[in-house]
């Protein structure tokens, strides 16, 4: 089935009072600026409390003037747990923070979805590894959940702690979860992924990802050390009797483009065990065709980024010869792979219906 034509819209019914005021800890970064951009369609969470130490006491329309009109009164203020409990949190900073602030609004009572990476390994020597931190707050991670609404969204409907996916995990986990019982038969996986810098590095100072270094330019980065490779692997495994049957390899590349991922997963099987090609196709069909914010396209080809920057979506699309197949997924890293996904994660926290704010008619 051919998903040429579908587009979505972004709106929400200006008479509907929002039912629930939120706190964005972070939000003059990238991902906070997306939270605000993205809530102002929301007819069930206002941003009321906005934290950002470096914006502190400047509004919104000073910072983000295209905000201005939806955010006519806000204010940053400096970073600070001074937060009602109960108030939903989105935590949109660095993981030395989102270390200390997730237990505390954890102990508080408040919803809180954490963007950053500090809890979603369960192998701490792993996380310390890759993250290259110590791990303060290990004895917290029984009570926050993984925030893949295609993989745990029964979890995350009663959680009261989520950590948001990293975009490389979202766009890698999720089709090769639709595989299946199929991952069994799996020899190796071979995962190239781009990114535009919003996604591989821009919320940091590093000078590789200034505008001189990506224009005109090309190239992998953090290779076998990304510390999203884990994340893939283990989250990958979700409902297989045991662990992912081999290592993922993962290369990340930084494309000169801003927003965006485009990822070629490339699998090779069992030679004992090589399903068809058209078992494999309707294995995943069969497992996006009741989740509201994945395409199955019919050929890899129509893959683009273009298709899903401002979306929620994950498109997709597969093709297999022999023993090979190859799936291309893309998403727009600051939604689906940040601050969309956050806001799904908290509709169904709180009851809302999932899709509400990202998604409003199908044309």
């Amino acid at each position: 089935m051919s998903t040429a034509g579908i587009q979505s819209t972004i709106s929400a019914d200006p008479a509907v009072r929002p039912t629930h005021d939120v706190a964005i800890l972070g939000a003059g970064g990238l991902t906070g600026r997306e939270l605000l951009d993205l809530l102002q369609a929301h007819p069930g969470l206002r941003p009321r409390f906005i934290t950002s130490d470096r914006n502190a006491g400047r509004s919104v329309g000073e910072i983000f003037p295209q905000l201005e009109p939806a955010y006519p009164e806000l204010c940053f203020s400096a970073h600070s747990t001074d937060i009602p409990p109960e108030m939903p949190v989105f935590l949109a900073v660095p993981n030395e923070s989102a270390l200390e602030l997730t237990p505390h609004f954890i102990k508080q009572g408040n919803p809180v979805v954490d963007l950053s990476g500090s809890f979603r390994l369960h192998d701490r020597q792993i996380w310390e590894e890759f993250y290259r931190l110590p791990h303060s707050a290990f004895e917290f991670m029984d009570r926050v959940v993984f925030g893949l609404p295609e993989l745990f969204r029964d979890k995350i409907s009663v959680a009261r702690a989520v950590a948001n996916p990293g975009c490389y995990p979202t766009g890698s986990i999720v089709p090769l979860y639709l595989l299946g019982n199929l991952r069994e038969q799996i020899q190796s996986v071979v995962i190239d992924a781009k990114s535009g810098v919003s996604g591989a590095g821009g919320r940091t100072e590093d000078a590789g990802f200034s505008f001189q270094s990506v224009y005109e330019n090309f190239r992998a980065y953090k290779i076998l050390k990304h510390q999203h490779q884990p994340e893939i692997q283990e989250y990958a495994a979700h409902k297989l009797a045991g662990n992912f049957p081999c290592e993922i390899v993962f290369t990340p590349h930084l494309l000169p483009i801003f927003r965006g991922i485009l990822s070629t997963i490339v699998i090779h099987w069992d030679a004992a065990h090589i399903p068809t090609a058209d078992s494999i196709l309707n294995t995943i069909r069969s497992g996006a065709a009741q989740e509201p914010f994945l395409r199955v396209y019919d050929e890899p080809e129509q893959i683009e980024l273009s298709k899903v920057q401002h979306t929620n979506y994950v498109d997709l699309a597969v093709r297999s010869r022999g023993s090979v197949t190859v799936i291309v997924s893309a998403i727009d890293n600051l939604v689906k792979g940040a601050a969309g996904q956050a806001i799904q994660n908290m509709n169904l926290m709180l009851g809302i219906p999932e899709t509400t704010g990202l998604v409003a008619s199908f044309a």
